[in-house]
């Protein structure tokens, strides 16, 4: 199954069997509420024109307005924004957020667009968006966008409205009206969730193997927690290729070649591997933290891991997951694991409609409560039906989104 919207409907379509959900409810999860489905005109730099297809997904909405991200990739496509909002729905509402799911993005490589370029992209994508601010739906960051790109979406949406509303935009640096602890959130959050998992299923993460697929912001994150744990990272990768060090890799040297040559092409004190070969290293945890699909029918029967934490939105496609299964390798999802971005974003609109901003603390400590509470109600939930993590958390998002629809008279 390699339409990631199909991967997410078919655990949509588990989950409602398994937890009895009520039929209209699962019929009306079927497919988004709104598609906005827009073109931005972009004069380049050399005075040439180009024009770029851009998306925005309103999933559902009963449990509050929607949020979050924007994806700047090259092969983005609409079926993918419909799944990653889809995620967004349920990783809401399963981490406790009072909030819809929404995703969207433009089809760009941004590496390819001058600083210029980019800017005027982006305020273009606000401009055809017509966004109508916090009370509905709230755009973020996500793959290729960051503080920049989110505080030119802040500034372009208040320069429409004329007014100041720093909760209008998420993921914006702490000058704009953003939050402290929002780029380390979501790894943090995985961080958290694994200690756990790994606690219930007996492992002990000092001296363990662990690899990391994907060395972007989420992917270093955790990567470095686990290491300064005491974790042994012996593999992780990035767009040029993978590095394997049998012994561990020293993750604090490779963070900052990272930052200061913009990836790790080049680095040159470990041994090359491709990511399919890291994928399927003998190890104790797997963290695929880059993209959709990566663990599949063709090679989850190779994977040697005990426990993989889904660190990316949707890296293992369902007929993936029927073979970890058999094999006895759990699973924690994506949806649970890697909902810190989310809760902390959901701070971040908190602090900017009251104009009382937290500090580093506040946000860990409630973030590691609101999302190891996620985690044990999926956990349970999951044994209570004798299913998998997955299939729990699922449950328990669809649970709450469904008294919401009925109460509103949806059905």
């Amino acid at each position: 199954m390699d339409n990631v919207f199909d991967s997410a409907l078919d655990s949509l379509k588990k989950a409602g069997k398994i937890g009895k959900i009520d039929l209209k409810v699962m019929e009306l999860l079927s497919r988004p509420k709104r598609i906005i489905d827009f073109t931005i005109p972009l004069k380049m730099d050399d005075g040439s024109f180009k024009l770029f297809e851009a998306y925005r997904v309103h999933y559902n909405d009963a449990l509050g307005p929607t949020r979050d991200g924007t994806r700047f990739v090259p092969n983005l496509h609409v079926d993918e924004v419909k799944a990653l909002a889809l995620f967004m729905t349920i990783k809401h509402a399963v981490s406790g957020v009072p909030a819809g799911g929404g995703k969207g993005g433009i089809k760009v490589d941004p590496s390819k667009l001058s600083d210029w370029e980019l800017e005027r992209l982006t305020r273009g994508f606000i401009r055809n968006l017509k966004p109508k601010g916090p009370k509905i739906d709230i755009p973020g960051a996500d793959i290729g966008t960051d503080y920049r790109t989110q505080s030119w979406m802040l500034d372009e949406f208040e320069q429409i409205t004329g007014e100041h509303n720093p909760p209008a935009i998420n993921d914006k640096p702490n000058i704009m009206g953003g939050t402290v602890g929002s780029a380390e959130a979501t790894g943090l959050g995985i961080f958290y969730v694994t200690q756990k998992a790994c606690n219930d299923n007996n492992i002990d993460l000092e001296g363990e193997k662990v690899v990391v697929q994907g060395f972007g912001q989420v992917g270093a994150t955790i990567a470095r927690y686990l290491y300064d744990l005491g974790a042994k990272i012996i593999s992780v990768s990035d767009i040029s290729g993978g590095f394997y060090d049998e012994d561990g890799l020293d993750i604090i040297e490779m963070q900052s070649y990272a930052e200061k040559n913009h990836g790790l092409e080049g680095y040159s004190k470990a041994k090359g591997i491709s990511n399919n070969e890291l994928l399927t290293l003998n190890c104790s945890l797997l963290i695929p933290a880059a993209v959709q699909n990566v663990i599949n029918g063709k090679n989850a029967a190779d994977i040697k891991s005990k426990m993989i934490i889904e660190a990316a939105n949707g890296p293992i496609t369902p007929e993936g997951e029927e073979i970890l299964k058999a094999k006895g390798i759990k699973v924690i999802p994506d949806v649970v694991a890697n909902a810190g971005g989310a809760i902390v974003c959901h701070y971040e609109r908190i602090q900017g409609i009251t104009d009382d901003y937290w500090d580093i603390d506040k946000v860990e400590k409630r973030l590691e409560k609101q999302i190891l509470t996620a985690y044990v109600n999926a956990r349970n939930t999951a044994e209570e039906f004798d299913t998998t993590t997955r299939i729990g958390a699922w449950i328990v998002a669809l649970r709450k989104v469904s008294k919401a629809v009925k109460m509103r008279g949806w059905v």
